[in-house]
């Protein structure tokens, strides 16, 4: 296999970037790329595309994910995690029960604001660049979704939770730690961070960066047909696939595809071809992998 996504269990201390940097060496390919940024405290799913695969990262960069969390209240940072400048708040911790109540009030679609240890750039800088100078600017509100929030395990008497959170793209968890202290309250920061889960890459089904130096790479590999398994499925004849090939739009019709609906588009060998959507009648092509 030489076009695949490789589902790597990041390590603490690591970026994104270094985990690219260090398998462009190991396996020899300039094509490859992460989907999705994971802080160097944080471990778990980091997916990255190797060969003609790279087509498919703003995709799975595009799927929901899910973390385990540690949230700590009496406490706040500069980074709103365990890596900044943190300062005892003083203030009384709320109970186990409290804390439930407020968790709820965080499920949903909302707004959150970005924080300024991030990479987003305004003004073409990143804003931790400015946050290290001492900068602080004004950031747009996105809407994010947290579909679920799960609490793991509680110490009230020290106020540390770990939380099983599922979240929309673009959600800082450090963010939601920070806004639900200041809901309660009491403070709180991000303690440490798991990705458990991006789309169809689960923690189960990954590998180290010391397999992969090993030449273990099967047990994180995902061909491009794993990765969109959770699109309705379209197989396409030997007649069909030249014709998409070709870049003619099928009758959507055709093949029962629902208007506004997403496909993975399969050829007559079961290699996945393209992902097209049904508009106006046809399935017009948005990403092709042949």
């Amino acid at each position: 296999m030489t076009d695949y996504v490789l589902n790597i269990n990041k390590p603490e201390g690591f970026t994104s970037h270094d985990v690219v940097a260090l398998l462009r060496g190991i396996l020899k390919t300039r094509r490859i790329g992460h989907c999705g940024t994971l802080d160097p405290m944080a471990t778990g799913v980091l997916p990255v595309c190797v060969g003609k695969a790279t087509k498919a990262s703003e995709f799975i960069m595009g799927f929901d994910k899910e973390y385990i969390a540690g949230l700590r209240l009496g406490f706040t940072s500069d980074t709103q995690d365990a890596t900044g400048n943190i300062t005892k708040t003083g203030a009384p911790l709320p109970s186990e029960e409290d804390v439930r109540r407020a968790l709820l009030k965080f499920t949903g679609e909302q707004e959150q604001t970005p924080p300024m240890y991030s990479a987003i750039k305004i003004g073409g800088q990143k804003l931790y660049t400015l946050a290290r100078q001492g900068v602080e600017v004004e950031r747009k509100r996105r809407v994010i979704t947290i579909k679920y929030i799960d609490m793991l395990s509680a110490d009230e008497e020290n106020g540390e939770y770990t939380l099983r959170i599922g979240c929309s793209k673009g959600t800082y968890i450090r963010t939601l730690c920070h806004d639900i202290g200041a809901d309660l309250g009491a403070g709180a920061l991000m303690a440490s961070l798991v990705r458990t889960r991006t789309g169809a890459f689960t923690l189960e089904r990954s590998v180290t960066l010391a397999e992969v130096e090993a030449g273990e790479l099967s047990g994180g590999q995902y061909s491009l047909s794993d990765v969109f398994s959770g699109y309705p499925a379209i197989s396409a004849d030997e007649k069909s696939e030249a014709l998409i090939r070709n870049g003619v739009r099928l009758s959507a019709e055709r093949f029962s595809a629902r208007e506004g609906e997403t496909y993975a588009v399969y050829g007559k060998e079961g290699g996945l071809l393209c992902l097209s959507r049904a508009q106006d009648g046809v399935l017009k092509m948005i990403r092709g992998f042949y």
